[in-house]
């Protein structure tokens, strides 16, 4: 059946974010509120919502962008993951998004289409026909990123049967140095730690301000939380945590002072985060990326894959029009 095209409109946010939560592949990073924390006129939405009869069939978050001489619809410019989000896709609904999609954006002027797809964890019944019907009608990968995905274990005595014998020890060792580990809302303190680490490692700043950072957490309080080790009174080490799905948790924010590396203190925060995950039911850690334009960082690759995980991919598609 014949699919159609509208724009979002402001007066839909609670039902747009209502179908992403229900989605059989919606993510944090694809709900109104999320993209809402982006200060206004950082970008010309144009976000899609795509329908059967008078029924939501999918939604498409995206941004019109003027790259060079090209006018591209990007699916999304301000959060990690975009695409699509659906209810429910069979291969010929696959074809009918992708298709529809195409036919909209050379219509409207658009040259170019992109967007960045979650891995398949993100999912509730994993699939691969989105991709499929991507590649069948001329998309391309622009490039395929690694990111680190534990699986969790069933059962919180369990977590260290996951990491490697080096990461155990590293772990062991700082427990017994007098780490304490809590959930904190000192985003200010835990934000220095990581403005001083992200200059001192690659001299650039963190991707949200220290305000945008409270804001979403703010926004999500039951979905974003920020993890701290203490030595004493003072925090050395922190994770922010976006529990993206109801069965994934990404970390966003790994950083530590290395002042204080000998205490070993994000294995054991990690330790800490894992049994408060399989907890609470979720079923993958994903540590994020640790490529760059496909450019492997390996030492940060093994010091995740210590910790059990391994590597899926995060695809981004691109189709001159």
């Amino acid at each position: 059946m014949k699919l159609s095209i509208e724009k979002f409109q402001p007066d839909f946010e609670k039902t747009w974010d209502q179908y992403v939560w229900e989605a059989d592949n919606g993510t944090i990073f694809q709900t109104r509120r999320f993209l809402s924390y982006h200060p206004a006129g950082r970008f010309n939405d144009h976000s899609l919502i795509f329908r059967q009869q008078e029924a939501v069939h999918a939604l498409f978050p995206a941004v019109e962008l003027q790259l060079d001489k090209d006018k591209v619809l990007i699916s999304h410019r301000g959060s990690s993951y975009g695409g699509f989000v659906y209810g429910d896709a069979g291969i010929r609904d696959a074809f009918d998004l992708v298709e529809t999609l195409k036919i909209y954006a050379r219509e409207n002027g658009f040259s170019k289409i992109m967007m960045t797809l979650p891995p398949i964890v993100y999912m509730t019944r994993y699939s691969n026909y989105i991709d499929f019907a991507l590649l069948q009608n001329g998309f391309r990968y622009l490039k395929r990123e690694i990111s680190s995905v534990l699986q969790l274990p069933r059962n919180k005595a369990d977590v260290f049967s996951t990491f490697r014998s080096e990461a155990r020890t590293a772990t062991r060792k700082s427990m017994k140095s007098g780490i304490r580990i809590e959930r904190s809302e000192d985003y200010a303190t835990y934000y220095e730690i990581l403005k001083n680490n992200l200059r001192l490692r690659h001299n650039v700043n963190p991707t949200h301000t220290l305000e945008e950072l409270k804001k979403l957490a703010a926004l999500f309080p039951d979905r974003i939380h920020l993890w701290a080790a203490y030595l004493g009174e003072n925090m050395i080490a922190g994770v922010v945590n976006f529990i993206a799905t109801d069965d994934t948790v990404l970390a966003f924010y790994i950083s530590d002072n290395k002042e204080f590396q000998e205490y070993r203190s994000v294995n054991n925060l990690f330790y800490h985060i894992f049994e408060w995950a399989v907890q609470s039911g979720y079923k993958f850690y994903d540590f994020g990326i640790f490529t760059v334009n496909m450019d492997p960082n390996w030492g940060l690759g093994k010091f995740k894959e210590s910790f059990g995980a391994r590597g899926l991919f995060r695809d981004t598609f691109e189709i001159l029009l």
